[in-house]
């Protein structure tokens, strides 16, 4: 099988994933007209299939569920792949969009989705399942959510990174953190072994000795 057939396979079962929908905000607008005010709703929208695929969107319309469809169909259009390494993303980067700035920090397995809010959902629709987040600027919803897909679309792969360097895996992967042995210093106290009464430095003449060989001196005299 050809890479053009692989390709074809795997886009054809990309599609074929339901894709999930979570409905974020739902928000009255107003726009001031002649005779008065016309209202009408907006929708913020993340799609995603759970496994490495999300997309945000954003629609309007006079009725919810016209907007939310709206939203839907826009979220369609921006879905995109998020690199993983298993559960969680590949390093630590901060997205950025207007005056949002949310922090993604990898984590070991069994920590969770540490988020809150849309960032959340986010994650989750895009099959995360061990991250640490946290929002650094605005908490507007629109903004956060759109700092995070600038966060997830700016991760690379450790094999991606290799390929642009002209450099293997392990060589641009992290080192591994040495763990700090806390029996160290008891060992160091092992080695040097306790002092003997033999090696000990000579203690002072007791008081009385001298005189009493200074006296038997002068008797044999």
């Amino acid at each position: 099988m050809s890479s053009v057939e692989r390709q074809v396979e795997r886009n054809f079962a990309e599609q074929a994933r339901e894709l999930k929908e979570r409905v974020v905000e739902i928000n009255r607008v107003a726009k001031v007209v002649k005779g008065g005010r016309r209202f009408s709703f907006t929708a913020l929208v993340v799609i995603g299939d759970e496994v490495d695929r999300v997309g945000v969107g954003y629609g309007k319309a006079r009725e919810v569920p016209l907007a939310i469809s709206k939203a839907v169909d826009d979220a369609k259009k921006n879905l995109f792949t998020v690199p993983k390494h298993g559960q969680t993303i590949t390093h630590e980067i901060i997205g950025q969009f207007d005056a949002a700035r949310v922090l993604l920090r990898p984590a070991s397995e069994g920590t969770g989705v540490i988020a809150g809010g849309g960032v959340r959902a986010v994650l989750e629709l895009a099959g995360i399942r061990d991250i640490l987040a946290k929002s650094l600027g605005t908490p507007t919803p629109i903004n956060l959510l759109k700092a995070t897909v600038n966060g997830l679309q700016s991760l690379r792969r450790p094999e991606d990174v290799a390929r642009i360097r002209g450099k293997r895996i392990s060589e641009v992967l992290p080192l591994p953190r040495i763990p700090k042995t806390p029996a160290e210093p008891e060992a160091v106290a092992a080695e040097s072994p306790p002092e003997t009464p033999d090696t000990a430095a000579p203690s002072k003449a007791q008081p009385g000795t001298a005189a009493s060989e200074e006296g038997s001196a002068g008797g044999d005299a």
